[in-house]
């Protein structure tokens, strides 16, 4: 199965200057326990962002999307689009293929329609940055709750995790 995996903004907001803005431990203990065991799918601009001692994202197969043919990285497996990416995990019904960022490659999974479902932190605050998460048709997509973690001494701000499913296929 296809899924998507990110916090955004209550602006949509998911980050500024190849950097996410916030620091919610929470949420990412979240998106580590989501992810772990499975195919974590990135465009090479979030691979970047990923700081060294943490990349490659441990128990995971990092795969990057680049349409740089001469990028190579040990830590990872690259592709040249997401669909190339999916078709090659596709066969492997032991693991989830999550998309994890960026705005481009979030972009082009949801016009495409390549995601079956979605998990999505809605941080309750806006912030300015410069890329996106695109508007989600809530006709398209089925919305339940899996947490909320109040703001607190570790979480500067209160967020909620919401799980989309597709309600049919499009």
């Amino acid at each position: 199965m296809v899924k998507l995996i990110v916090a955004k903004a209550s602006n949509d907001v998911i980050g500024k200057d190849n950097d996410l803005i916030w620091h919610l431990p929470a949420d990412m203990r979240f998106f580590t326990q989501t992810t772990k065991g499975h195919i974590v799918v990135m465009g090479r601009r979030n691979w970047d962002s990923i700081p060294l001692k943490y990349r490659p994202l441990s128990d995971r197969i990092n795969v990057v999307i680049t349409r740089n043919d001469a990028f190579h990285d040990p830590g990872c497996s690259v592709f040249h689009s997401i669909e190339e990416a999916i078709a090659f995990y596709k066969t492997d019904d032991t693991r989830d293929i999550f998309i994890i960022g960026g705005g481009q490659i979030y972009t082009h999974a949801i016009k495409h329609n390549l995601v079956d479902e979605m998990f999505v932190t809605h941080i309750d605050q806006a912030f300015e940055g410069d890329t996106w998460f695109p508007a989600i048709d809530e006709t398209v997509w089925q919305k339940e709750p899996v947490m909320s973690h109040p703001k607190d001494e570790k979480n500067a701000y209160s967020f909620t995790v919401f799980k989309y499913a597709l309600k049919t296929k499009k």
